[in-house]
């Protein structure tokens, strides 16, 4: 399985737009029960506004919310924001760590927001436990537990640190993209044969092909081996759809 989906998103990777560990420690807050293509609509407006630690500790509340009102719970998050810049300038000169201890002690980060960070800021090996992560290993029998960090630790005994933030992006991707939660696209994936949870969703190629998202949806179907059975519609609404959170 892990050669497969190595296979079929070589190039799998944090889909929050980031320059900087502070970026992407904002738009890891931001995307909490909102979508990737949400938070990065709003993150250019706000990373030009904000440009260091001490501008989100010292940011104008009623104006911070209105900039990220659309990412949804607005008020938490600018309440996160407003005290990780505070606890960034007090406690680390401004500065992201890079230690997770120290990450997962400021306001709005938790264990899953600091791997993030961790492994796309820093190339340090994180595993990032979020709802599709979860799902897929224990659809795949990977672990039957339910707690992230417990998740967390399970899979790490399973799986090579190195190999740790690009299995969790390629767990994620094909989460978002063939294993969806009520509909899994199982006759259209090329992990099936593999898969104890084969059959939850529809196994008919040209159903299953029609639930496949995101713009790798032609390239996946063609790994899945399901060419001249679909037809281009399917392939083409397929594609065009945006992968969800």
């Amino acid at each position: 399985m892990l050669r497969a989906l190595a296979e079929a998103y070589p190039d799998a990777h944090c889909e929050l737009d980031f320059d900087t560990p502070l970026e992407l420690v904002v738009a890891t807050i931001l995307s909490a029960q909102c979508t990737d293509k949400r938070v990065n609509e709003v993150t250019p407006a706000l990373f030009a506004r904000y440009r260091s630690a001490a501008d989100y500790a010292g940011a104008d509340r009623t104006e911070l919310e209105e900039m990220i009102r659309t990412t949804g719970f607005y008020r938490n998050k600018t309440n996160s924001l407003m005290g990780m810049g505070a606890a960034l300038v007090e406690r680390h000169g401004g500065e992201v760590p890079a230690e997770l201890d120290e990450l997962v002690t400021l306001p709005g980060i938790g264990r899953k927001t600091a791997n993030v960070v961790l492994g796309n800021a820093f190339d340090v090996p994180g595993i990032t436990v979020d709802t599709h992560f979860g799902r897929l290993v224990r659809r795949w029998g990977w672990t039957d537990l339910e707690d992230p960090v417990k998740v967390e630790h399970a899979v790490g005994e399973l799986i090579p640190r190195k190999e740790w933030t690009m299995l969790s992006h390629r767990v994620i991707f094909h989460g978002r993209r063939v294993c969806h939660a009520k509909k899994p696209a199982c006759g259209a994936c090329l992990l099936a044969k593999d898969c104890p949870a084969f059959g939850t969703g529809p196994v008919d190629p040209a159903e299953a092909a029609a639930l496949v998202r995101g713009p790798e949806a032609p390239r996946l179907l063609e790994l899945a081996g399901i060419r001249d059975e679909v037809p281009d519609r399917s392939v083409e609404k397929a594609a065009a759809r945006e992968p969800s959170a």
